[in-house]
């Protein structure tokens, strides 16, 4: 109680009201930071840390990547351009001759009609000279239409269009994720030019062949290779491939090539079959019509006439079977559906084939991206690969 006392006597003075606490003083020594230069900051805190840094930088030295992209993206968008545009007048093409063409086949034919029923004379020798001019300009039309093919043109740029616009799309995706390096720019030439290649612009000397000797599915895509590598990409666990997967990805490749792309390779063939024996018989029946209006009045036979007229009117429903039915376009589209499943194949096997999975497409991806292109759910998707030695079922259902 006595030392209570005195300490309260202490802090409580009867001086005054002027009560103070003393605090004792610190003296405060400036703290030493270490050192980093904000050059290789990331890689002198992983150093420090023993923690990895996320980087958001690309994964290439070279500065122009980014340029260089949007540089291919304005070409292929020129070229989206240059094809629609051909396209559309290729297909004008294809309208006007045709249309064109029956007309000089059917006025020679009634002309050839008409000679027949007029006395021998000028009015006579008038018909037969105008119908027989009808005829070899139809049988000219018809040869030069015939080997060109301008509803297979048409389709040709109408393809090209839709590819380098898929091409664009994915140029720009690559630029949305942040990440493009040189291997993209690279691959991105490599498609422009494959694509000019399997679409060429001119008519002249690097014209596709219309008439193939052997039906093979059209190829605008290079060479599929071995995907680069760089540090810090996702390759944590199996990049989404396991054993199951490669062995479904496998059996609907059988699928593809036993149905999918061997019917369309099949249906190709039955198409170029009769567009040749088409483009043959046109020019053909339109050169016996001329034949025929040239000997009308030489002869107190009719088979000059019956020649002139049922070759003209011949023609005219060969040459409406031909371009009015679009034969040649019919051909072109089963041939780049066979083209279609046949890049669908190489993907699979390409990324199958390569032992190391960091180097493969996402697997998971992949399946969903190939599910969408036959037109199926991922569970049709599966219970396809699961029956598929044993279906007479398609894999695609898109088309």
């Amino acid at each position: 109680m006595a030392g209570l006392e005195v300490s309260s006597s202490l802090l409580f003075s009867k001086t005054g009201p002027r009560w103070t606490l003393t605090a004792p003083r610190v003296h405060l020594s400036p703290v030493c930071l270490p050192k980093l230069s904000g050059k290789n900051l990331p890689d002198e805190l992983e150093k420090r840390t023993g923690y990895p840094i996320a980087r958001h930088t690309t994964k290439s030295s070279d500065p122009n990547v980014i340029p260089k992209l949007y540089a291919i993206m304005e070409a292929v968008a020129d070229r989206v351009e240059m094809h629609n545009n051909i396209g559309e007048q290729r297909d004008n093409w294809n309208r006007l001759l045709s249309t064109s063409i029956n007309a000089m086949a059917l006025t020679g034919a009634t002309m050839t009609g008409l000679a027949a029923t007029v006395a021998e004379g000028e009015p006579c020798i008038a018909l037969k000279l105008s119908s027989t001019v009808l005829y070899v300009a139809a049988t000219g039309l018809l040869l030069v239409m015939n080997k060109n093919q301008p509803s297979q043109l048409a389709e040709e740029q109408r393809n090209a269009a839709r590819l380098f616009k898929q091409l664009y799309f994915r140029i720009q995706t690559t630029l949305s994720l942040g990440k493009p390096d040189i291997s993209d720019v690279n691959e991105a030439m490599e498609k422009v030019l494959a694509l000019d290649k399997a679409y060429p612009l001119p008519l002249m000397g690097s014209m596709l062949e219309k008439f193939p000797s052997e039906v093979e599915p059209a190829r605008w895509w290079p060479k599929q290779r071995q995907k680069q590598v760089f540090p810090g990409g996702n390759t944590e666990g199996n990049n989404g491939w396991n054993r199951k997967l490669e062995e479904e990805m496998k059996q609907i490749v059988g699928v593809l090539k036993k149905k999918d792309l061997a019917e369309y390779i099949d249906l190709g063939k039955k198409a170029l079959k009769l567009n040749k024996m088409l483009a043959t018989s046109g020019p053909l029946l339109t050169l016996l019509g001329a034949l025929g209006s040239s000997c009308v009045g030489t002869t107190h036979c009719s088979w000059p006439v019956m020649i002139g007229v049922v070759a003209g009117a011949m023609a005219t429903v060969v040459n409406s079977v031909e371009h009015g039915g679009q034969v040649g376009m019919v051909f072109e589209m089963y041939r780049g559906n066979a083209g279609f499943f046949k890049l669908i194949e190489e993907t699979i096997m390409s990324n199958v084939s390569e032992k190391d999975v960091g180097r493969r497409e996402n697997g998971e991806i992949l399946e969903m991206k190939l599910a969408l292109q036959l037109g199926r759910s991922l569970s049709e998707l599966k219970q396809l690969a699961a029956i598929a030695e044993t279906t007479e079922e398609s894999a695609s259902k898109l088309f």
